[in-house]
């Protein structure tokens, strides 16, 4: 059995999507599963990066641990 996810917009959806996935499986029946990715519920799933993201979060809101970036630095 081969299993492959592909993540991306909605509004990227097009022919050649289609035939990429006609490609890959052929003649072979498939199901297609569509549902919305919500990456704040990924990262929660793990214990450390949900630690992590909440301690940015109070980090953000006290003002600490920032880092300031200088756009014309970046150029």
């Amino acid at each position: 059995m081969m299993s492959t996810v592909y993540r991306l917009k909605a509004s990227e959806l097009d022919r050649d999507f289609l035939e990429e996935i006609k490609a890959t499986f052929g003649d072979k029946e498939i199901e297609i599963i569509v549902s919305e990715f919500d990456e704040t519920e990924y990262i929660f799933k793990s214990e450390i990066n949900k630690n992590r993201l909440l301690k940015a979060i109070k980090n953000v809101k006290k003002r600490q641990s920032l880092v300031e970036v200088n756009l014309q630095d970046l150029q």
